[in-house]
């Protein structure tokens, strides 16, 4: 098998490899954001990014969206995703996560809803008129559940892209050939 198959060949991750990488400070940093993007399949057979705002838990991100929402059969029919959480400055701070989601139909409005959306700048009077808007046009969401199952971390100072990582050790090895 060449290098660039065995690359491209997805690799299972233990839990406790996964847990060891979303447990790193930078990783969690990323993981208090506001927003990941979510890609999915749609059922069309066409991919998805979305930005949308998330929380974490310690052990899995939790999304809310309508009762509504487009991308709920997409999910339904397969629920493997990709999340991107990352910085706009150089170097960049990337954390990839591949999961699978549950969904779950709530009455009302998750807490996960009302704190990740906690973090926005909104005057106190702001803050409880927009509670007060959103449990108005509510009257259920649906909290999308994604269990990590793969993961990595991209800081440029610690961690590379595969790819890169790839190429300078191929450089170390023509230079001591």
């Amino acid at each position: 098998m060449s290098r660039t198959s065995e690359r491209l060949r997805p690799r299972g991750m233990k839990q406790n490899e996964i847990t060891e990488i979303l447990n790193r400070p930078v990783s969690r940093e990323l993981l208090a954001r506001d927003l990941t993007r979510l890609a999915y399949v749609a059922t069309d057979g066409t991919p998805r990014s979305i930005p949308i705002a998330f929380a974490w838990n310690g052990s899995q991100i939790v999304l809310c969206t309508t009762k509504n929402a487009p991308k709920l059969p997409a999910l339904r029919k397969n629920p493997m995703v990709a999340l991107t959480i990352d910085t706009e400055v150089h170097p960049p701070k990337i954390l990839l996560i591949r999961g699978r989601v549950e969904l779950d139909v709530v009455d009302g409005i998750p807490e996960e809803y009302l704190q990740m959306n906690g973090s926005y700048e909104m005057t106190p009077e702001q803050r409880v008129e927009w509670e007060a808007e959103v449990r108005s046009l509510y009257d259920g969401m649906v909290r999308i559940v994604v269990t990590p199952t793969w993961a990595k971390l991209i800081d440029f100072e610690t961690t590379l892209p595969s790819a890169v990582e790839e190429l300078i050790r191929e450089r170390a090895e023509r230079q001591h050939a």
